[in-house]
């Protein structure tokens, strides 16, 4: 699996929750991000780079493909499945449906990266879901590099100043009462954000629905009475990604650093 940085650490948590007998490896790709402020081609060209690599790897030759993240998923992921029919690719997209079945008011808002929100595969979802629901989209320039950074203070001013963009929340008709984490990075900015909402507003993410799908694709494929390995790489700086690591998933272990 492959983020732009630590952002599909979020996502790996869900996966090891899902299907502990499985071993990941993943990449965050970091010495290149991030993703959501960059153009499409240059996306598809590192989404490119990080498969190629996963599966030329004899030593950990891999089954699956978990894209974890919305950016990359969007602009590549239909070209990696016509690139590799054999291999199954499991990407992640905001969770609009999971939130249209929570929403009381039927008026959710949408954090998102500007890659995501002005994907063609983002705006086909939300055309398809127009009539069941308002979507307020919210783009969060620096917020996913805020989180790279482990910058606190910056994290804390920008959730406050998306969420202030987005508009009102609370549980009344007419208003927003579920906000969509579109960036796997932004789980890891929950706290602050949920000091930020009124009680009663939820907030949803796409780690869960994205290991319950892994897990159905991997039915015919999986290990049996083994535990899970973690492998962790980056491109970047190896010891950003062993903090957050060891932080967000209590994960003691060593980062290999790869080239690009």
């Amino acid at each position: 699996m492959f983020d732009s940085g630590i952002g599909g650490l979020s996502v790996l948590k869900a996966l090891r929750a899902e299907l502990p007998q499985e071993d990941f490896v993943y990449v965050a790709d970091s010495g290149y991000a991030p993703y959501g402020e960059r153009d499409e081609a240059y996306v598809v060209a590192r989404a490119r780079a990080i498969t190629r690599h996963l599966l030329l790897d004899e030593a950990q030759p891999i089954k699956a493909l978990v894209i974890a993240c919305n950016t990359a998923t969007a602009a590549a992921i239909h070209l990696l499945r016509q690139q590799y029919p054999d291999l199954p690719i499991i990407g992640v997209e905001p969770a609009l449906k999971p939130a249209i079945a929570a929403s009381r008011t039927q008026c959710i808002g949408v954090l998102a990266t500007r890659g995501t929100l002005a994907s063609q595969k983002f705006k086909a979802l939300l055309a398809s879901l127009s009539d069941q629901a308002t979507f307020i989209c919210q783009p969060c320039d620096g917020l996913a590099d805020a989180i790279e950074r482990d910058d606190t203070s910056q994290i804390r001013a920008l959730c406050a100043c998306y969420i202030r963009a987005t508009g009102q929340f609370s549980i009344n008709s007419g208003e927003i009462d579920t906000l969509v984490l579109g960036c796997t990075h932004y789980p890891f900015a929950r706290t602050q954000l949920q000091a930020l909402l009124p009680s009663g507003v939820q907030i949803i993410d796409n780690g869960e629905p994205v290991a319950r799908q892994t897990r159905r694709v991997l039915t015919e494929h999986a290990n049996e009475d083994h535990v899970g390995q973690i492998t962790l790489r980056s491109t970047g700086d190896p010891a950003l990604l062993a903090q957050a690591a060891s932080r967000w998933l209590g994960l003691q272990t060593s980062v290999e650093h790869i080239s690009g």
